[in-house]
């Protein structure tokens, strides 16, 4: 035990001892009370006809007696009137108690306790009374019990704990009041926060320290350690961060990977801890060969092996294997072999760092899952929490999937703590599935200012609960206005429509823009729906109509003819689809990723507006120099082809500051140079690539902060009608812009902040070019 342990355990044991003083005086007189009795177990034994109660207040006599247990009429020795002494003591009822024979009449004194009055927590400045009450099993109008009050105190003690708070000290006190009533008193002394002031590690030679601290939940005390929580010292997480560790250094091929002790020392003289994690990296291991056998007859090893995705010669990881042995045994399912079990066996080659993998196919033993009990889940639905099993009750039982089922649920994020256990069932081929979850807020309501450049001020408003009614829908509201602006919306997602991997999404919308400079405003209203389901491990299918209403209004007479044209409103009714391939969470590199989109929208689905639009987007991720520098690269394009009339403003695309860096919001495209205003008339199609690298600059990374450079390229081009101001022809040809520039990251606790500074190397004479820009990041 450590000395603060030590110090700590020393204050409990004199508040016990504070507490329940009277407890220890009693003890004596009973004690004192009841010394003959071994002498008299030696000569003679007694009988009573009579038991007699004294002292009693609220406790029936009957009662005590019973609890005592003395048969009357019965000849009784010492040791039988001492188990009555200890059965009265240990019920928690009495101060003090003592027993003493007189003839033929056992007399017991009892003192009660008292009972509470009323329960109070007193100096608790960073945790509140909600929060603290919880934890206190003590309940006003019962019974008083000095070893509730101190499990009581030691509860809200680790409560101050889990908060970084671990020189916290709770006492319990009693004030008497009348009528043997006492009030119940937790004094708290919170201590200062005590910060993790330094995170290491020896044994690594493969990866920094750096990148290891990246891979922790725990966090070194930075700039915002007022803000920031996960910098201070909760021992409960030290248990996951070492498994986050092992899993890091398994993915990437360590198989031997361990971590042989993890020290954590109090500085006193500087109130923060030191955190140690000494570990052996080992070997990084290939895949060598892959191969299937099968002990069953009606089993062909070739034809499972070959769904397999596992390639010899790729990095290690035991994610590859668990996802080969899962499409094994769905294909088992397809082929009707119940129990059939694919049980991967790794053989070691040390001399070319290798693993060879031999999927065995085995018969496994015949037990079903009788039912699944799900506990502890007051407002979530059983069945939000059921239906992230593939296993039904009937089927046959297999543990992988039960694991597999256990983190869906936790990925969900509707609980704190998520336990999934199996126990004997009715019978010896049956097993119970036991899930124990415990829920955590899902909702949440902010509010907010901004400034942006493109927009000026604004203000925004926004509410989302993830979880709505306990059916696992999202509801989400949005609002947000400019100086010039104002964009509102409300969402709906049900993500299993109809019971199946069916996501159906609702959204409706109004967005105006009404600005005193401006040459026109537009009022855009309207909602979309539509359903998203897989297609494949790693793609999914979304379809989509949307009906919106565009209307461009108050045409300044020195705006370009081209807008004075579109002056009106028009409705647009279209359908759409959009194909998507995503390996960035499912994907078995764990260093890179990849995002494919296409989509195409038909609108003249009744309507005013008839025109395809083609989308389509690739972006990619990965880490080089031992996970220290990321590199991204994105190419998105659009283009809009009319099949009547021509295309709007409201329609066109117009690159904003986050597609391509270093312009301002429409300050490149086409534009009508002969217009008193030089309006930004917007594009029919555009392209841009994108590519940048972020890296760390030397400051610690408890700060947060790292740097970056990157290079954009594109533009937007083509328009229906060039007629211009004066019968001039707007140039509407494709102009290469182009623009390099570095940038500042700073994760806040208010979200990923980004400082660009950028120079365009490229751009035409009428492009606003904007050189300095701060963002909320959005990462790959």
């Amino acid at each position: 035990m450590s000395n603060r342990d030590s110090g700590v355990a020393a204050r409990r044991k004199g508040a016990a001892a504070a507490v329940g003083r009277g407890i220890g005086m009693a003890s004596v007189a009973a004690m004192l009370a009841t010394a003959p009795l071994p002498q008299v177990a030696h000569a003679q034994t007694y009988s009573f006809s009579n038991v007699a109660i004294q002292g009693n207040q609220r406790i029936e006599p009957n009662s005590i007696a019973s609890i005592a247990g003395i048969p009357q009429g019965q000849a009784v020795g010492a040791a039988t009137l001492n188990d009555a002494y200890q059965r009265l003591v240990n019920s928690g009822l009495f101060r003090s108690v003592e027993i003493e024979p007189q003839g033929g009449t056992l007399v017991i004194r009892v003192e009660e306790y008292p009972t509470i009055n009323r329960i109070n927590i007193e100096g608790n400045d960073r945790l509140s009374d909600d929060e603290l009450r919880p934890l206190v099993e003590s309940t006003p109008r019962r019974v008083y019990n000095p070893t509730q009050a101190e499990a009581d105190a030691a509860a809200i003690t680790n409560a101050y704990q889990q908060a970084g708070r671990v020189a916290a000290s709770v006492s319990p006190r009693i004030i008497e009041r009348s009528d043997n009533r006492v009030d119940l008193v937790f004094e708290v002394a919170e201590g200062g926060v005590s910060e993790i002031e330094r995170v290491s590690f020896v044994g690594n030679r493969a990866y920094s320290d750096r990148r290891l601290r990246g891979v922790l939940e725990t966090k070194q005390a930075g700039l915002l350690r007022q803000i920031i929580q996960r910098d201070t010292f909760v021992s409960d997480r030290i248990g996951y961060d070492r498994q986050l560790l092992t899993d890091f250094y398994n993915s990437r091929g360590y198989a031997d990977f361990r971590i042989t002790n993890v020290s954590s020392e109090f500085a006193r003289d500087r109130g923060a801890f030191f955190i140690q994690f000494n570990i052996e990296e080992g070997q990084q291991f290939d895949f060598g060969q892959i191969t299937a056998s099968s002990d069953l007859a009606e089993v062909n090893a070739q034809e499972f092996l070959n769904v397999a995705r596992t390639r010899a010669g790729s990095t290690y990881t035991p994610t590859a294997i668990e996802r080969d042995v899962a499409r094994m045994e769905r294909l088992a399912i397809q082929k009707g072999l119940n129990f059939v079990r694919v049980e991967p066996q790794i053989s070691r080659n040390e001399r070319t760092l290798t693993l060879d993998v031999n999927y065995r196919l085995t018969r496994g033993p015949r037990v079903f899952v009788e039912r699944i009990d799900i506990e502890g889940n007051q407002t979530t639905l059983d069945r939000v929490v059921r239906r992230q099993f593939r296993t039904v009750e009937g089927d046959p039982f297999n543990p992988r999937q039960i694991r597999q089922a256990a983190e869906r649920i936790r990925a969900l994020n509707y609980f704190s703590n998520v336990d999934v256990e199996t126990s004997q069932g009715s019978a010896e081929d049956q097993v119970v599935v036991d899930v124990n979850v415990e829920e955590q807020p899902t909702g949440s309501l902010s509010f907010g200012a901004s400034y942006s450049l493109e927009n000026g001020p604004g203000l925004s408003v926004s509410f989302s609960e993830r979880n709505f009614l306990g059916r696992g829908q999202t509801l989400a509201f949005s609002y947000n206005t400019g100086t010039d602006s104002a964009d509102s919306s409300i969402t709906f997602i049900e993500p299993y429509f109809l019971g199946r991997d069916l996501r159906y999404r609702f959204s409706a919308f109004y967005n105006t823009t009404d600005n005193d400079a401006a040459d026109y405003d537009t009022e855009i209203l309207g909602f979309s729906t539509g359903f998203e389901f897989p297609i494949s491990e790693n793609g999914r299918l979304g379809l989509t109509y949307r009906l919106a209403e565009a209307e461009i209004s108050d045409v300044s007479e020195d705006t370009s003819p081209i807008i004075q044209a579109e002056e009106g409103s028009k409705v647009t009714s279209s359908l759409g689809y959009e194909l998507s391939y995503d390996t960035r969470v499912t994907g078995l590199n764990p260093n890179a990723g990849v995002l494919l989109e296409f989509g195409q929208t038909y609108a003249g689905v009744g309507g005013d507006n008839e025109y395809i639009e083609t989308r389509a987007l690739a972006s990619a991720q990965t880490r080089v120099y031992n996970e220290e520098v990321t590199l991204r690269a994105t190419i998105e394009g659009g283009a809009i082809h009319m099949l009547d009339g021509d295309s709007r403003v409201t329609d066109r695309y117009f690159l904003s500051s986050r597609q391509m860096r270093g312009f301002g919001s429409k300050g490149l495209g086409p534009r009508d140079l002969e217009a008193e205003n030089e309006d930004a008339l917007g594009g029919n199609v555009y392209a841009v690539a994108r590519f940048e690298a972020e890296f760390p600059i030397g400051v610690p990374e408890e700060y947060g902060i790292t740097g970056g450079v990157f290079a954009d390229a594109g533009s937007v081009w083509s328009l229906d009608n060039t007629s211009g101001a004066n019968g001039v022809e707007v140039d509407d040809d494709f102009h290469l812009r182009s623009v390099v520039g570095v940038s500042l990251f700073w994760t806040t606790p208010i979200g990923p902040l980004r400082f660009n500074f950028s120079k365009a190397l490229q751009k035409e004479t009428y492009d606003e070019e904007e050189q300095f820009a701060i963002t909320i990041s959005t990462r790959f």
